[in-house]
């Protein structure tokens, strides 16, 4: 018994050495020069990195989609915009369709009093104004001349007050202030930018009163008609969001990336997924926050799901029937309702000090794209009944799906309604800026 412990112990003394000796040698092996193992980095890679290649008729259907449908989503909501959706519902009851603007006129919104249902507003003017920029910068698109664009703009419009119409008739001297008072804000960063950096930004901080609004959003999609690639969309959008402020830039390139997907496929995860994929500028690698934009999308597509996945009670909906009471012209049941007014509710508690705040725009957008699923009516709808600036969301959202549709699938009396009242009340052709943008893109 004794002779085996000592056996023992000597055993685990030669083997212990060895081990010391084991590791000195393995600890110098990794003091070697060029013994030290590098694993190598993922590649970043681009999303649909493929340009574009659509034939040139199927270009133009999708263009003169996106810009119909961006001029139905503006109409519906011209009537409504700003109000409440109580307001809308004790008003209208569920607005379906185009509804006249009964309304007085005014800079950012129509430019005469109570007009034709199918008129819209300056989400609209703002796509008629981008191709009136595309035409004449085709070679150069950047944000210089597009700063000189506006800034000219401008002048032209004041230089009119010195014609001899607005010196003998009050009507168009107010036309022409109508029309400043709707530039001159975007004017003042236009021409500080030319100036210098100091002087745009301090412009840029005080511009609709220093708040992070949804300014790129008004025209930024429309650089995704034209671009070769998502994130070339996304890259000169960005470029030229002069007017925004923070992460508002980030989602003006989105929706531009987002709008330029669109053309390439009818999968609306895929559309979505773009604020995920399209990150030139690496906003996920942001210190402590990562990407806002991207935390919205990933919030506001969660809270639709788990909305549609409950499972209700017909007991408890009749309980509760004020709270989901159906309004006159709602299209579903009182299920689908009581959804609708729970993605509504979970919007309200997120509202912004102001209704046109970017964040609020883009969480609007997203909620409403996931609660439609990539349906153009359902989508529109759950938007201009939701209210706040509906118009503007409702324009963003119908450009991404006109783009995605094309506009021989777009409702027929929402497209032929909107088309002739903008032709022939407003003085926007649609389908000849269509042409005009597909002659720039196959130049």
């Amino acid at each position: 018994m004794v002779i085996h412990i000592i056996k023992t112990k000597s055993t685990l003394k030669r083997l212990a050495l060895v081990l010391f000796s084991l590791g000195i040698a393995m600890a110098g092996a990794c003091k070697r020069p060029g013994s030290a193992v590098a694993i190598p980095s993922p590649k970043k890679v681009g999303y649909a990195v493929e340009d574009l290649v659509l034939s040139k008729e199927l270009y133009y259907d999708k263009v003169l989609g996106a810009l119909v449908g961006s001029a139905i989503g503006d109409a519906m909501g011209a009537s409504t915009e700003m109000w409440h959706r109580n307001d809308i519902q004790l008003n209208y009851g569920y607005i379906t369709g185009l509804t006249p603007a009964i309304r007085p006129q005014s800079p950012e919104g129509p430019w005469d009093h109570n007009l034709l249902a199918g008129a819209t507003t300056d989400d609209t003017r703002w796509k008629y104004l981008m191709v009136r920029y595309f035409d004449a910068n085709r070679d150069a698109l950047n944000a210089t001349h597009f700063s000189q664009f506006i800034a000219d703009y401008y002048q032209t419009i004041a230089k009119t007050l010195k014609d001899r119409a607005v010196l003998t008739h009050t009507g168009a001297l107010d036309e022409r202030i109508e029309k400043i008072e709707w530039i001159k804000e975007w004017a003042r960063v236009s021409m500080a930018f030319q100036k210098g950096p100091e002087a745009y930004q301090q412009a840029l901080h005080r511009f609709y009163g220093g708040e992070m609004s949804c300014a790129g959003q008004l025209y930024t999609p429309m650089f995704g008609l034209l671009a070769n690639n998502p994130e070339e969309a996304y890259t000169i959008a960005y470029e030229h969001a002069l007017f925004d402020l923070g992460y508002a830039k980030d989602i003006s390139g989105l929706v531009a990336a987002m709008t330029h997907m669109a053309l390439r496929t009818a999968n609306l995860d895929s559309i979505l997924n773009t604020a995920a994929f399209v990150d030139p500028l690496e906003y996920q690698d942001s210190r402590l926050v990562g990407r806002i934009p991207n935390a919205i999308l990933e919030s506001s597509i969660k809270s639709v799901r788990a909305v549609k996945e409950l499972v209700l009670v017909d007991s408890l909906l009749a309980r509760d029937s004020l709270v989901y009471k159906i309004p006159e012209g709602y299209p579903g049941d009182l299920k689908d309702w009581a959804r609708q007014e729970m993605v509504h509710q979970l919007l309200e508690k997120d509202q912004r000090a102001i209704a046109f705040h970017a964040g609020e725009i883009w969480q609007i957008l997203i909620t409403a794209l996931q609660f439609g699923e990539g349906n153009f009516t359902t989508t529109l709808q759950f938007i201009t009944n939701y209210g706040r600036d509906n118009d503007t969301v409702a324009a963003i959202a119908g450009m991404i799906l006109g783009a995605k549709e094309g506009y021989e699938n777009l409702p027929d009396d929402l497209k032929q309604t909107t088309l002739q009242v903008n032709k022939e009340v407003l003085g926007i052709d649609l389908e000849a800026l269509a042409q005009e943008l597909t002659a720039v893109r196959f130049k």
